[in-house]
């Protein structure tokens, strides 16, 4: 159940920030990262031990420097550093033991996580391959049923 939510609420949130236009502004999908990355500092406050809350602290630094790199370069490292946090968010128990973060999140934030990246990176794909953009067209978005049929048809792909 943890990964269907993580996979729905990632395409609602998606889906709505596309159908809304809030994904013209190029901080969107970073601002997800650096919220995604910043809930492990909450759940080592949870967990109570000051040396895990440095640890946890210095993980999500590094992914909201990676958000920054992202927002000012290329969001392509967003979609890396979104598709990482997943993987951490499995393996995370073998690096941290983290008391406060609830039993379902890994696979939850997992499948949130991977599914963010791979709906940014039919994004990116579809307005600088597909179609390319002119000045003027910059800051438009692409409709989410299209990105959802892009996504789709991707996920055919990697099955074949």
């Amino acid at each position: 159940m943890e990964v269907a939510v993580g996979v729905l609420l990632a395409l609602s949130v998606c889906c709505a920030g596309a159908w809304l236009h809030m994904d013209r502004d190029r901080a969107f999908y970073p601002t997800m990262l650096i919220v995604v990355a910043s809930y492990y500092i909450l759940f080592a406050v949870i967990d109570g031990r000051i040396e895990l809350l440095l640890a946890e602290s210095a993980i999500a630094v590094a992914f909201m420097g990676v958000a920054v790199a992202g927002f000012k370069r290329s969001m392509w490292f967003v979609v890396g550093a979104l598709a990482a946090h997943g993987v951490l968010d499995f393996l995370h128990d073998y690096f941290l033991r983290n008391a406060g973060i609830p039993r379902g999140w890994p696979a939850f934030c997992l499948a949130f996580d991977i599914t963010a990246a791979m709906f940014l990176a039919v994004a990116l794909w579809a307005r600088r391959c597909v179609r390319p953009l002119t000045r003027h067209q910059r800051g438009s978005t692409t409709p989410p049923h299209e990105l959802l049929r892009e996504l789709a048809s991707l996920i055919g792909e990697m099955r074949r």
